[in-house]
């Protein structure tokens, strides 16, 4: 008797008896938030994001639907006849499901906010969303929070990582310890972007409370292209490699038909089989017009001061530029060994080609900087990035400075074009090691690399 009265009171519920039915929606509201909270809690648990809006709102409808059909259903099993078609409680179930939609979403907000807190506090390393202001003041790590990805920037001379890459990365919040220097929070963020992320290069800059004021990325350069250097091209032909042929190897490829003759001279970049990968001039490359039939000759190892170079530097996290100063820029009249102070300039100076003159290869700390002056660097792409906005006019620095009057509000700066070669600014075969580039190449690269303002990068 009493589970029938209790049936058809909730089958009976209207907006006839107002105080009931308020009562009733309020229920269903706090039921629903609660359900929908609990359920972001969990899903943020097991899977580390964010629960879909969908699924809440279609929880949140189908606990409300659930109880109201059970009831009707109680009510048709011992015996009643409740008026489920009629007008006033068609409406009043509308509204039940409208109140259950509505509060769903506001749940979910507090159940994920309430899971970011918790497992912050616990110990976690890595988060999806924003902190809370008291979990922040009483936590001990410091929250780094990466931008959207639409303001996450392409590192210069590298390229650019993927659209998915960067969604990947958008708004991560990652945990550190509370007591770390700015320099040494920026070590561990970069390591461990490139260590859980697979991400090649990372460009920022943070705050002292660990507030992102710039952050890019970038991916490895893949493949032959970026270690060959200008006027080279790669060729895979059929021939006999010897057994302990290896990469890096100088080869000549002889034809013996209808007699032996030296077609060209290359370095062996792979071998696979009977197929190798030669690098050579273009022009040789022309005259390579079958694709079997050679015989190679390895010859002795020469020192190549160059390809060494560009081996290191492509393995390297520090990347090479060369960078104009302009007339009246921070740079111009001051020092190598005044860079930190300029600019916070961690790059290395390794050669200069001043407006005048020859190259000056490892300037001394003493050389003055002077308008015009050609700056080669090796350097990370935040070193090389502030190097390009203390090198610019006073004009294009303010025009693109950010909150430290470096770099435009986007991380870009007043540099030139990149072509992403290091040959350029390399040493050429007859150079000795460690020498910058000669006057002819520089001429060179003056002539093909140099952009309206001056500026090159490699």
């Amino acid at each position: 008797m009493t589970l029938a009265v209790a049936a058809a009171a909730a089958v009976d519920v209207g907006f006839a008896r107002p105080r009931q039915a308020a009562v009733t929606l309020v229920t269903f509201a706090v039921v629903v938030a609660l359900a929908a909270g609990g359920a972001a809690l969990a899903y943020r648990w097991y899977f580390r994001t964010e629960i879909p809006e969908g699924v809440t709102a279609l929880l949140g409808v189908s606990v409300v639907a659930l109880y109201l059909n059970t009831t009707s259903l109680g009510s048709v099993a011992i015996g009643d006849n409740p008026a489920l078609l009629a007008p006033e409680s068609v409406f009043f179930n509308l509204v039940s499901l409208g109140v259950a939609a509505v509060t769903a979403p506001v749940g979910r907000y507090a159940g994920d906010r309430l899971a970011v807190d918790v497992f912050a506090l616990s110990g976690a390393k890595q988060l999806e969303g924003e902190l809370s202001g008291v979990v922040r003041a009483l936590g001990r790590f410091t929250a780094v929070t990466l931008p959207p990805a639409d303001e996450i920037g392409d590192v210069d001379t590298y390229d650019p990582a993927s659209p998915e890459k960067k969604a990947e990365l958008a708004e991560k919040t990652l945990l550190f310890p509370r007591k770390l220097s700015p320099e040494a929070l920026r070590e561990r963020l970069v390591t461990r972007l490139k260590d859980e992320y697979g991400v090649g290069y990372v460009d920022v800059d943070l705050a002292a409370d660990g507030t992102v004021e710039y952050f890019a990325v970038g991916s490895r350069a893949a493949g032959l292209g970026p270690t060959l250097a200008p006027g080279s091209a790669a060729i895979a032909v059929s021939a006999d490699p010897p057994n302990s042929a290896t990469v890096g190897d100088t080869v000549q490829l002889w034809r013996d038909d209808p007699e032996p003759k030296r077609v060209t001279t290359g370095e062996l970049r792979g071998v696979a089989d009977d197929a190798v990968t030669v690098a050579l001039d273009e022009s040789d490359a022309e005259r390579l017009t079958d694709e079997g039939g050679y015989r190679l000759v390895t010859l002795p190892a020469e020192p190549r001061a160059d390809r060494e170079f560009a081996s290191l530097l492509r393995n390297a996290d520090e990347t090479m530029a060369s960078v104009t100063v302009a007339a009246g820029s921070a740079l111009d009249g001051s020092t190598v060994g005044k860079l930190d102070a300029v600019g916070e300039v961690d790059a290395v100076v390794a050669a200069v080609r001043p407006a005048e003159g020859s190259v000056q290869p490892i300037p001394p700390r003493d050389y003055v900087f002077g308008a015009g002056d050609l700056v080669y660097l090796v350097g990370g792409p935040g070193a090389i990035r502030r190097f390009e906005a203390a090198a610019a006019t006073p004009t294009e620095a303010d025009g693109g400075a950010d909150a430290d009057g470096w770099a435009d509000a986007d991380g870009e700066t007043p540099a030139a074009d990149r072509d992403a070669e290091p040959n350029d600014a390399e040493p050429n075969d007859a150079d000795a090691p460690g020498e910058p580039p000669s006057d002819d190449t520089a001429d060179r690269d003056g002539a093909s690399a140099a952009n309206p303002d001056g500026t090159q990068r490699s």
